[in-house]
């Protein structure tokens, strides 16, 4: 009996570990994919909805304490400015839930130090996004960013009307968190900037290349 009791406690003082670990992981996290999108599409409420899905997101798994921001650029429109994507997301480090690294700063996220993969591109749960060869493929990230972080010029729309369409007008421009995509050639392995979306900006055109709607979370502080 006192064997037993004494195994018990030290699986609860394990687990009891455990979870200080991950807690201590979450803590440290500054980067993560949404575990879901608005559910509309493309239309996110704006470069403004979206910052404020990514808050409630980190908020929901005890990470609320920093400014979270998306990782998206916006086109100039009417007069106001465009905004880039990596302008808007800090100056690294960035962790995953994990505490692995992503990237140490804005320059090495945007170059091949960029330690981006299934593996690592994690949602704020710690959980792996499905990818290539999964069913449902979700691996297409909104990011409406070029492949430098930087917005696309006036014109063509590459941003589903900056994040706030929902219908079958406009395109929005997206990434492969697990860098592969055997529909493109070469095979696309940018986590930024892999195709546009087909047949508009709604829920359904998202899917029908491989997505949900999710897109990438970065704490700026």
């Amino acid at each position: 009996m006192g064997t037993r009791c004494v195994t018990l406690a030290a699986a609860v003082g394990l687990l009891a570990l455990a979870g200080g670990v991950a807690k201590a992981q979450t803590a440290e996290m500054s980067f993560f994919v949404t575990s879901a999108g608005s559910g509309k599409g493309a239309d996110l409420g704006g470069i403004e909805g979206a910052d404020a899905i990514c808050q409630r997101l980190a908020q929901a798994v005890g990470a609320g304490g920093k400014t979270w921001r998306a990782y998206l650029s916006t086109q100039a429109s009417a007069g106001v400015a465009a905004v880039n994507a990596r302008d808007r997301i800090g100056a690294g480090p960035w962790r995953n839930a994990k505490g692995a690294v992503i990237a140490t700063s804005v320059a090495d996220l945007h170059g091949a130090a960029a330690n981006l993969t299934k593996q690592t591109a994690l949602t704020e749960k710690g959980e792996i996004v499905n990818g290539i060869g999964d069913r449902p493929n979700e691996h297409d990230m909104l990011t409406g960013s070029q492949a430098d972080g930087t917005a696309f010029g006036p014109g063509d729309d590459r941003t589903c009307g900056n994040y706030t369409r929902s219908g079958t007008e406009g395109a929005v421009m997206m990434g492969h968190h697990d860098r592969t995509g055997l529909d493109q050639s070469p095979p696309a392995k940018s986590w930024n900037m892999a195709h546009l979306s087909r047949g508009g900006c709604s829920q359904d055109a998202l899917k029908s290349t491989g997505g949900a709607g999710r897109f990438y979370c970065f704490a700026t502080n």
